[in-house]
């Protein structure tokens, strides 16, 4: 599978992954990405070059964002002077999950962190998505605190913090086809 940096194009297929991981997500009873979602935040990051495809062919198999920005009000002051990316918005669209395709998102996203001088990955998670909390603890995450407020927009619901080393390591098997495989470096 290859990793491209999305364009303008992809925002309206981004808009759809998302309503249709909110939807599956809805569908077990958890209150995740229902808040409507600015379009323009996505394009900014888009446009930022901070989010990806993961295509095998020419589907698109999963998204992820990848950025030096954290959500608004979770992480201290002392902890953003830290080099770090953030992680976000990590979709695997439904015809291949299970196949450990988010897992090796994670180890490609640790080992473009680690090249751009990072010491962690960052995310945040829905508060009350005990599933998804889980999957990242089994994912090398470790919890940091439950923080109240922030996320885009207000929602204050996406203050469950975890943090990874970045480490280099290529074993992800993911073609990152951009700037030859290097991340910038962090400032």
């Amino acid at each position: 599978m290859i990793i491209t940096r999305a364009t303008p194009d992809d925002l309206p297929r981004l808009l759809q992954y998302r309503n249709e991981a909110s939807n599956w997500l809805a569908d077990r009873g958890i209150d995740q990405w229902r808040n409507a979602f600015p379009p323009d935040h996505i394009m900014a990051s888009i446009k930022a070059g901070a989010v990806f495809m993961v295509r095998d062919g020419v589907r698109t198999a999963a998204t992820v964002t990848l950025d030096t920005e954290p959500e608004p009000e979770l992480w201290s002051a002392a902890e953003l002077s830290e080099p770090c990316l953030h992680l976000h918005k990590l979709i695997v669209l439904r015809e291949f999950s299970g196949s450990g395709l988010g897992r090796r998102i994670l180890d490609w996203a640790s080992d473009r962190t680690a090249r751009s001088g990072g010491r962690w990955i960052r995310i945040n998670v829905n508060t009350q998505n005990r599933g998804l909390q889980r999957y990242y603890l089994e994912n090398g995450f470790e919890y940091v605190r439950t923080a109240e407020g922030g996320g885009v927009g207000g929602a204050g619901v996406a203050g469950w913090l975890a943090q990874r080393p970045a480490r280099r390591n290529d074993g992800h098997g993911l073609v990152d086809d951009m700037d030859g495989g290097e991340a910038g470096v962090l400032v």
